[in-house]
């Protein structure tokens, strides 16, 4: 970790935090809040957690068909929505952490959440009362989990969830906090992601081993372990983080924006800053700007003051009446970056279907190391994670400090972004050749048609699936990081735990969009039965590879008129795609 320098900012330099920064370092005499000291907390904290989330989310499908007896196709139904609700909760997450409760609270509680839910999941499998019977191998008569099953399994997932989901991205806005500079908050970003991959791997590979090797219950108590073991390294960081005060709820204040706005849409423009309001210490540490920009002029009504707005000590008499100028131009920021936001849907979108398939097509190829060693199924993802750790290193170490010397500029975030489109396209291109080779395998060797409703084993190595996974993970280094400083650096002030859960609900939604992807594909194509081997998967990822195509062309569209706000000030974002 030798690019990052694990020390706190200096007392003295520049004061253009002014008393917010002294004050908001200040621990006791002799003591500072914040910095680089905090890093050790906040990853270890993380580590732990990941840990445990990991363990239990990577190997859901397999356990869902191997000791519930589901399906695998509505395994990964099952999956899709587990996964599109634990990356849409962050929003959740994010309202209380700005609004009310701070991120120290948020993050407490969610691991609290995230504890009850894993231990829960242990008892299902420990306890043979709480699964059905096994199904016999071959076998088509399986037992249904009974309702008391479902609700003990349900409630495990939807607590562990709840707390995975929150934690992640208001565990990054805590950590982001101790920073002062986007610079600093720029390298903690990558070495956040970095740590939350390679605990993401160690997950993948260790827990999800003891699951499938050992023992369920053994492995879903590892998981609780390292749960309770970082929830504990938080509480000990807690006399050290900068905590950040709930500045009552941003949502409010960009809803009076419109209401203002609609209210007023009989008043004239005007292009004097004396006629529009500005509030004192407007916007917490920024600029306030004189005037509203000229770009969706309809809303600068909203800051216009017209009779009846102001107080006699200058209090604002009508809040659903008038907002200031700097709430007017945090609105506008919002609708620019929608577009982009829109643009990474469909760009995560293919990556859920991929890393679901995937795990199924694993488990109709031949996963053998060696003749003692077998891959589990649930962890071929992991390659995603070992990948995405690495480069995001090597980026960081490497790629970007190069393309500086080189050209004098930092890559933008929409340009890291742009380049994780590039590289999703080529690994979707990359599973259908992959996906076509299998086929054929299965068809030369007549392993179609099979009894049980599980795919044949196709004599043909799991490693074919590496090179696909190995780009895949290329572009989250590049698109994962690039995503979260875009929101961070350009949202208001008053949102930045909402900012870091853009990326999370993009994801969310994704998950939910794939899985009415893959039931219209079930249902118009026929290409994905419950067993593959007759199905053609390699349809469906030259389908995404067509409109992987024409969604990088609207990103490029997007980006190429995006104006950064907050990031303009910074050299490096004075170059566009």
């Amino acid at each position: 970790m030798s690019s990052i320098e694990l020390q706190q900012p200096t007392a003295t330099g520049s004061n253009k935090n002014g008393d917010h920064e002294s004050q908001s370092q200040m621990l006791s005499p002799g003591h500072k809040r914040g910095g680089w000291f905090t890093f050790f907390f906040v990853s270890a904290t993380l580590t732990g957690l990941m840990i445990a989330g990991w363990g239990w989310l990577t190997n859901l499908i397999v356990y869902l068909i191997e000791e519930f007896n589901v399906k695998s196709i509505d395994a990964t139904q099952i999956s899709n929505v587990v996964n599109g609700s634990i990356n849409l909760i962050p929003i959740i997450g994010a309202v209380l952490a700005d609004s009310f409760l701070g991120s120290f609270h948020v993050v407490s509680i969610s691991s609290f959440f995230s504890l009850l839910g894993i231990i829960a999941l242990t008892l299902t499998a420990t306890l043979s009362h709480l699964r059905p019977q096994h199904c016999g191998t071959g076998s088509t008569l399986c037992h249904a989990p009974s309702k008391l099953q479902l609700a003990v399994l349900y409630t495990g997932i939807a607590l562990a969830s709840i707390g995975l989901g929150v934690v992640r991205f208001t565990l990054a806005s805590l950590g982001a906090n101790q920073f002062d500079s986007p610079e600093d908050q720029g390298v903690f970003f990558n070495w956040f992601f970095f740590i939350f991959y390679s605990a993401c791997v160690v997950s993948s590979l260790g827990i999800v081993y003891v699951e499938d090797s050992i023992s369920w219950g053994l492995g879903f108590g590892m998981c609780a372990a390292f749960n309770f073991l970082g929830l504990v390294i938080f509480f000990l960081g807690n006399r050290f983080y900068r905590h950040d005060k709930p500045q009552g709820s941003p949502y409010t204040s960009l809803a009076r924006v419109i209401v203002a706005a609609i209210r007023k849409r009989n008043v004239l423009v005007s292009s004097e800053s004396k006629y529009y309001y500005h509030e004192i210490n407007d916007g917490a540490n920024k600029a306030i700007a004189a005037t509203p920009k000229r770009s969706f002029r309809f809303l600068n009504r909203a800051a216009l003051i017209t009779e009846g707005d102001i107080s006699s000590d200058g209090s604002i008499a009508k809040p659903w009446n008038i907002s200031s100028v700097q709430q007017v131009e945090d609105l506008k920021t919002l609708i620019r970056i929608l577009p982009l936001w829109a643009s990474t849907v469909f760009l995560a979108t293919p990556i859920v279907i991929q890393t679901n398939m995937t795990i199924l097509q694993a488990l109709a190829m031949d996963r053998h190391l060696g003749p003692n060693f077998k891959i589990p199924a649930g962890s071929i993802t992991v390659v995603v994670l070992i990948s995405s750790a690495i480069f995001i290193a090597l980026f960081d170490r490497f790629l970007y400090s190069t393309w500086q010397s080189l050209t004098g500029r930092s890559l933008t975030p929409l340009q890291r972004i742009g380049a994780g489109h590039a590289f999703n396209i080529l690994s979707m291109a990359i599973s259908a050749l992959v996906e076509s080779k299998r086929l054929n395998v299965a068809h030369d060797n007549h392993l179609q048609d099979q009894q049980g409703g599980a795919a044949a084993v196709v004599p043909m190595l799991a490693l074919w699936l590496f090179p696909q996974l190995i780009v895949v993970g290329m572009g989250e280094a590049f698109h994962f990081p690039g995503n979260v400083s875009l929101y961070y650096q350009e949202f208001p002030v008053s949102m930045k735990s909402t900012a870091t859960s853009m990326i999370s609900i993009v994801i969310g939604v994704a998950f939910y969009v794939s899985t009415a992807v893959v039931d219209l594909i079930r249902n118009v194509t026929g290409w994905l039965p419950d067993d593959i081997n007759d199905g053609r998967l390699d349809n469906v990822y030259w389908t995404f590879v067509v409109l992987g195509l024409l969604n990088y062309g609207y990103f490029l569209l997007c980006a190429k008129f995006y104006k950064y706000q907050n990031l303009e000030k910074e050299a490096e974002a004075n170059t566009q795609i």
